[in-house]
């Protein structure tokens, strides 16, 4: 049993699942499927992040927050990695350095939740923890605990990596990988079985993708998440809150970097527009201090969501601007390398963050507000954040 000889039972953030016999043979199923991703790929996406943490590239990541099942998801998910490579054009030709496109896309079907269950007009019910473990719909059945659903999961994500490898490139090549792809590795009883080992070297990678990171909830020292990772050789990603402490964040790398390779981590700062000035800048020097060549990224998403009218989660444009062009500041003033940008986000119009050039009012709200957890940015306002990225990574003149 997964749970019992690697740990994911007493790990953070996991469903409860009814079943342990069907929950064992979607397990043995999905060991026996072929990685997603193959380690070619994620060494090579590895050596490009190391080009970033070397102060030579930039990281763009981007994508859904929670990623759907069905057809319009699919559909969305090729807007979206269009999207994404726009904005990496965008910022390349203003920071005049690479940019590394890398999809929140392919995987991100398992949401952590603050509270274990959800109340509606008297009734309580389990949360929607993605796609992968339950539905969205609020009935007790939706809310139900499925492990067939991983099985779902592996599939869809095969069929938007199909599609979006189709894709052509900004010169309109379609051979080679066009965009490499990253998700948050919650559910460790998907995760574990989809680890493979090279025959040749004898390395061990996560099969359910190129990156993956560690969430804020999930970043326990002696946590499962951080045990997972450690045992990989993908690049992985931690997300780093107000919260974090300095020497959490040394003994994070000590864990998961122990040779200080450029390329292998890297630190996802979430930490909000009024917060990142006070806490970020002692991060960066204790652990810049320590030699580590960690990348650093800032994610202005999480730390910035407010409660909308009708309790509609949303996040203001100000307040994701603030917290970029304070993460810059930070790292220039420092002389560390401000190493890129998570950004959820679409290629769909919708109306879920508020403001842009095309703006988004907090009335507009319920016009398209579609996403199935947190909101996002429509491509307008993506595209948005490109512009400004491009403008705050200039070389000075």
């Amino acid at each position: 049993m997964i749970g019992t000889t690697l740990g994911v039972l007493q790990s953070a953030q996991q469903p409860d699942w009814p079943d342990p016999d069907t929950l064992a043979t979607v397990v043995d199923l999905l060991g026996e499927l072929p990685p997603l991703t193959p380690l070619a790929e994620s060494d090579a996406l590895r050596a490009r992040l190391a080009a970033a943490a070397r102060g030579e590239a930039l990281l763009l990541q981007g994508g859904h927050c929670a990623e759907e099942f069905g057809e319009r998801a699919l559909g969305e998910a090729e807007s979206t990695a269009t999207t994404l490579r726009q904005m990496a054009e965008i910022v390349s030709y203003g920071a005049a350095v690479p940019v590394v496109p890398l999809g929140r896309m392919a995987g991100q079907y398992a949401k952590p939740r603050s509270k274990p269950t959800e109340e509606r007009d008297g009734v309580e019910l389990p949360a929607y923890r993605g796609d992968s473990v339950n539905g969205l719909g609020f009935t007790a059945a939706d809310r139900a605990a499925d492990p067939w659903r991983m099985m779902t999961a592996y599939g869809t994500a095969a069929r938007t990596l199909d599609r979006i490898r189709l894709l052509p490139g900004a010169d309109g090549d379609t051979s080679g990988l066009p965009l490499h792809v990253s998700h948050e590795a919650l559910l460790l009883d998907y995760e574990y079985p989809l680890i493979r080992t090279d025959e040749a070297t004898g390395r061990r990678w996560a099969g359910s993708g190129h990156f993956v990171w560690i969430g804020e909830r999930t970043r326990q020292l002696d946590g499962g998440h951080v045990q997972f990772a450690a045992r990989i050789a993908n690049p992985v990603g931690v997300k780093v809150g107000p919260t974090a402490t300095a020497d959490e964040l040394l003994a994070l790398t000590e864990i998961l970097d122990p040779e200080g390779e450029p390329g292998r981590l890297t630190f996802i700062t979430r930490m909000g527009a009024e917060a990142i000035r006070e806490v970020l800048p002692g991060l960066v020097e204790k652990v810049t201090a320590s030699g580590s060549p960690v990348l650093w990224v800032s994610d202005p998403m999480h730390g910035n969501t407010r409660v909308g009218p009708g309790g509609r989660k949303t996040r203001l444009l100000d307040d994701i601007t603030a917290e970029i062009r304070a993460f810059v500041q930070i790292h220039r003033e420092l002389g560390t390398h401000p190493g890129g940008l998570h950004l959820e986000l679409t290629g769909a119009h919708v109306t879920e963050c508020v403001g842009g050039t095309d703006p988004v009012s907090l009335d507009d709200l319920g016009l398209r507000y579609t996403t199935a957890c947190d909101p996002r940015l429509n491509r307008g306002q993506a595209l948005d954040m490109a512009f400004l990225a491009a403008d705050l990574w200039r070389p000075a003149r």
